[in-house]
């Protein structure tokens, strides 16, 4: 069982950046892959980023290639998305997730935080 709390969020000028954390309980941190996911009201949830276990391989969807990255810390239990250059179509709630592959399919995951929340302004 794995729990799992973002944070980080809030509201940004176009342009600006943002750092979000997702900190897990257990001790089986490293033993799982990590993602990040987005929903904008109104949309599905989308895919942002991807990482393995040991942090070596990351996947990103296009739209944030480039100017987000995440990482993680398995020493800290906890993975980043380092948000720069931020849009307004960037605007949603942001979810990290824990599953046992890397993977851009949310069905991937089974255990998810309660989201933070992301605002760009324009």
């Amino acid at each position: 069982q794995v729990q799992l709390v973002e944070s980080g969020g809030g509201f940004v000028q176009a342009g600006g950046s943002l750092r979000l954390s997702c900190a897990a309980s257990g001790r089986t941190f490293s033993s799982y892959a990590m993602s990040w996911f987005r929903q904008a009201p109104g949309k599905e949830r989308e895919f942002v980023a991807a990482l393995s276990r040991t942090g070596a391989s990351t996947y990103y969807a296009e739209s944030v290639k480039g100017r987000f990255t995440i990482s993680r810390d398995n020493a800290k239990n906890t993975v980043y998305l380092q948000m720069n250059s931020l849009k307004p179509e960037d605007t949603a709630v942001y979810y990290c997730a824990a599953g046992a592959v890397r993977s851009g399919a949310a069905r991937s995951y089974d255990y998810w935080g309660q989201g933070t929340q992301v605002t760009v302004s324009s």
